[in-house]
């Protein structure tokens, strides 16, 4: 009884318009305040604040705020700007080769600032207009852009890597190094999906038709606008993946590199330092906002033997790895349209890590699908969050029917992955296997 009113204290404050960190909270709180007084539970609630002291504790949340302000500073800076129109310009005297560009500038994005929304905002108020403008048909310049701005979920160092990292208790090196190949993948495929169009279909994606520009001239421009990013990238990657330095340390060596690449291109300030400090802790007061309350609600739901529940249901209707996998990555992809990603890591995958490890599945192999799925459910239609990030930045020049249309190869891509991986789990690369490879 205690354990249904749980649920439905949660749903109704979601239904009515509560924060999800707040609903999930205040329902935890609630029951569990009533375990407490009615007797039934005394202590229920006790053992919130040793779960809350060992999470904050927690070295690898630190990474979290660290890599977020690299990015912001990258982001607010100008640096991305400058980046997107240089290889936007280089890459345009192709065709197809605009969309290209697009999608080389997202996988810089997504290993240096890793922040989806901005992304798929600076590039739809970019990139779009120039494209169209080029004679672009509006569905492939919509995908491209949807699907590139969505790399910053699975390239390293994505902050939902390391946030899987520590729900799933794997380490973030061996995550940042299983995501390399599966994103190697991805981006291949958008590619030879753009070069496939551009060979059958070249009207739809000319080459721009401006004369004026002079390729050498243009490449030592974006050469100079991208070396210095790829160079902090490289650093901040390598010194983790090779094992030279933790994350944490990493991460701070970010946001100074960042800090040089302000002061370089003369754009840092006091005004440019506030602001990314006031976004970056307003970011993660909502992170471990919903860290908090999703602790509580668990900690309850836990106590109440929900996770039990779970796992007599699964036992019982579909006692097998295999089909807990397909309904673990079939809820989670539902989820990912429904709720931000904090919210699934949060809330819903310490439920199904239980089952996972009770089926003794390889859990980095495990949060690899998980990544990558949510990746997926950010782009599907109808409330894939990278499509209304989309929308609100390009406003009436494409509909919103052509971005579904325009996401539907990207989103078939993007399952073609998910499918390698899951069939596939040797794919799942540690950085001890890369450093065999390369041995």
């Amino acid at each position: 009884m205690e354990l249904l009113a749980l649920i439905m204290i949660a749903v109704l404050l979601l239904v009515i318009g509560v924060p999800v960190a707040f609903a999930f909270g205040a329902s935890g709180l609630m029951v569990g305040s009533y375990l407490m007084l009615s007797g039934a539970n005394p202590y229920v609630l006790t053992f919130l604040p040793n779960r809350l002291e060992g999470i904050f504790s927690n070295s690898t949340l630190i990474t979290i705020p660290l890599f977020i302000l690299m990015g912001m500073i990258l982001e607010r800076s100008g640096i991305a700007e400058r980046l997107i129109h240089s290889i936007a310009k280089l890459f345009g005297s192709l065709g197809g080769g605009a969309a290209i560009g697009v999608i080389v500038v997202g996988v810089l994005l997504a290993a240096s600032t890793g922040i989806v929304g901005a992304t798929v905002v600076m590039m739809g108020v970019i990139a779009v207009p120039t494209m169209i403008k080029a004679g672009y048909d509006k569905r492939i310049t919509s995908g491209v852009v949807a699907a590139s701005g969505t790399l910053g979920q699975i390239i390293p160092p994505s902050i939902i890597l390391i946030i899987l990292a520590d729900v799933l208790n794997v380490s973030v090196r061996d995550l940042f190094s299983a995501a390399i190949l599966p994103s190697i993948l991805l981006v291949g495929f958008y590619i030879l999906l753009i070069l496939f169009i551009a060979l059958f279909f070249p009207h739809l994606v000319p080459a721009f038709k401006e004369s004026h520009y002079n390729i050498r001239s243009l490449a030592f421009d974006a050469l100079k606008q991208a070396i210095p990013p790829i160079f902090l990238i490289t650093f901040v990657l390598g010194s983790i993946l090779l094992g030279f330095v933790e994350p944490t340390q990493a991460a701070a060596f970010g946001v100074i590199g960042a800090l040089f690449l302000a002061l370089w291109h003369k754009s840092l300030n006091l005004s440019l330092l506030y602001t990314t400090s006031k976004e970056t802790i307003t970011f993660c007061g909502m992170v471990f906002a919903i860290l908090i309350g999703a602790n509580c609600f668990t900690l309850v739901f836990n106590e109440l033997g929900g996770d039990g529940i779970v796992l007599d249901f699964f036992a019982a209707y579909l006692n097998s790895p295999f089909y807990f996998m397909i309904v673990a990555m079939l809820v989670i992809f539902i989820l990912g349209f429904l709720i931000d990603f904090f919210e699934i890591c949060y809330i819903a995958l310490p439920i199904l890590a239980g089952i996972a490890l009770h089926y003794q599945i390889n859990m980095l192999w495990f949060a690899l699908l998980v990544a990558i799925n949510l990746q997926t459910s950010f782009l599907t239609p109808p409330f894939g969050f990278s499509i209304f990030f989309l929308k609100s930045a390009v406003g009436e020049t494409i509909k919103t029917l052509d971005i579904y249309k325009g996401v539907l190869p990207f989103i078939l891509l993007q399952l073609l992955v998910l499918a390698l991986v899951f069939f596939f789990p040797h794919l799942t690369l540690t950085s001890q296997d890369w450093a065999n490879i390369f041995n």
